[in-house]
Formats: C-alpha cells, sequence, structure tokens
C-alpha cells in the first residue's frame, strides 16, 4: 500500500512526505522537479525504513494526471491514501495576468486535483479503505482581488471535497481538506506577493508544522481543516460579513506597500 504525494518537492508536500514516512508510510512522491524529488526520496529513505518510489510529472499539462494513474497501475502500486497537494497561485490584475498562466493554474489546482480523485476513489471504496487529503487554503471562504483564479480555484476545492466526503459518508473512504493560511514556503515567492502588507502583518507558521496538522486531521478524518487559531476566528466571522464588504476588505490586503 502506498501514499501518493503530489507537489511533494517543496513547502506542505515536501513535510507531508517527510511526516508520512516517519509514521510508517510507503511513498509515491511526484512533482516536476526530478533533482528535487530524488533528494527528498534518498533523505526519507536514509531515516525511515519505508518504500520510496518517484514519479516526475508536471500535472498543469492536460492528460498528465491520466499518464499518472496508468504508470502506477502498471507498476502495481496499490494507493491507499491520496495527497493532492500540487497547486500554484499568481498574483496582479487579471487583465495584465498570462491567461496561459491562468489556465494552467486550473488545470493543476481544479482539473487533476478532480481527475486524481476519480481515478484512485474507486478502488478505495471497493476496498473499503482509503483516505483522501486534498489541499485548499483559507483563500476558498471569500474572493479574492488581485488572486481571482487562485480564489476561485480554492474555492472549488473546498466545496468539491466537502460534498464528495458527504457522498462518501459509510463507505470506508474519508476526504479532508486542508485549509493553511499564509505559510512559510516558497509558494509567496512563485505567486508573485511575497512583499504583501498581509503577511508582514501576520506571523506565518512553517510548512512543518502545517503539514503534521494536516496528517493529524486526515487520520482523524476531518472534513474541513483550518490551521491555526486565527484562521479559524477569521474564517468564522466572514460569514457574518457582508460579500461586498469581504471583497472590500480582501482588495485593501493584496495591495503591495
Amino acid at each position: 500500500m502506498y501514499t501518493l504525494i503530489t507537489g511533494a518537492s517543496s513547502g506542505i508536500g515536501y513535510e507531508l512526505a517527510k511526516v508520512c514516512a516517519q509514521h510508517g508510510h510507503n511513498l509515491i512522491l511526484t512533482a516536476r522537479s526530478e533533482e528535487a524529488l530524488h533528494h527528498l526520496a534518498h533523505e526519507i529513505r536514509n531515516q525511515n525504513k519505508v518504500h520510496v518510489e518517484v514519479i516526475p510529472q508536471d500535472l498543469g499539462i492536460v492528460g498528465s494526471a491520466k499518464q499518472l494513474y496508468q504508470h502506477i497501475n502498471e507498476q502495481g502500486w496499490e494507493v491507499q491514501i491520496l495527497i493532492n497537494n500540487a497547486g500554484f497561485g499568481d498574483h496582479g490584475f487579471f487583465t495584465h495576468s498570462s491567461l496561459e498562466k491562468q489556465t494552467h493554474m486550473i488545470q493543476l489546482n481544479i482539473t487533476s486535483l478532480t481527475e486524481l480523485t476519480h481515478f484512485f476513489l474507486s478502488s478505495m471504496i471497493q476496498r473499503r479503505n482509503g483516505k483522501i487529503l486534498n489541499v485548499a487554503s483559507t483563500a476558498a471562504f471569500q474572493p479574492g482581488p488581485f488572486m481571482s483564479v487562485y480564489y476561485a480555484t480554492k474555492a472549488y476545492v473546498l466545496n468539491f471535497s466537502e460534498a464528495l466526503s458527504e457522498e462518501l459518508q459509510g463507505s470506508g473512504v474519508s476526504v479532508t481538506t486542508l485549509c493553511p493560511g499564509p505559510t512559510l514556503s516558497g509558494f509567496q515567492k512563485a505567486a508573485n506577493f511575497s512583499n504583501l502588507a498581509i503577511l508582514k502583518m501576520m506571523k506565518q507558521p512553517t510548512s512543518k508544522e502545517v503539514a503534521e496538522y494536516g496528517y493529524d486531521s486526515m487520520m482523524k478524518e476531518s472534513v474541513v481543516a483550518i490551521h491555526g487559531f486565527k484562521n479559524q476566528m477569521l474564517v468564522q466571522i466572514a460569514r457574518f460579513i457582508p460579500r461586498f464588504v469581504t471583497r472590500k476588505i480582501v482588495k485593501a490586503l493584496q495591495k503591495r506597500r
């Protein structure tokens, strides 16, 4: 039995791989960076008695999720836990952004996540045993001016995962949505917003802290796991604020200093 982790080469995915290995999970690691994956696999094998398989794959490419699934099947590796962590964001005016980058984001954050969930879910249901962890964000709970597509993709992940969790009640398969807030990782640099005012205002947890919380939440079969007390409070408060006010607040926070 294996745990498949997408986006495992850095950040939360990297730390999730190490946490899973510490708990005895055999791993299938996938991401774009082959070198980073092999470095992580070597580190894990040296510290834990687990099997680690590496599959370099850009899940932002159409058809890549199916290729990954077929390769795993051909190798005879059975996936008991699926962690859909791969994703990225982008900051700026939508009209000034690269449409290619935005559609690549949708493919990675939404389409590949949905496809992998569909591909591996059937065998989990047949075994009446399996877990899925989909990584969303606190961004999922409101619209995000200047990061409009990213926020929208995470809203999809949250709503899709919650609905699926309800559908699967009694099946032996659980679906957990991890919703971290701003986290110390490579995400901000990749999204071009590492100097945002909001990031300077908030103390950010490490990727390791978020990964450990996400793993524990998955094993407890929590449906929605919002990391950090402040993030949990902000999400609850946002439910009572009119959406036009929420849009204005997020817009102000997303502006550069």
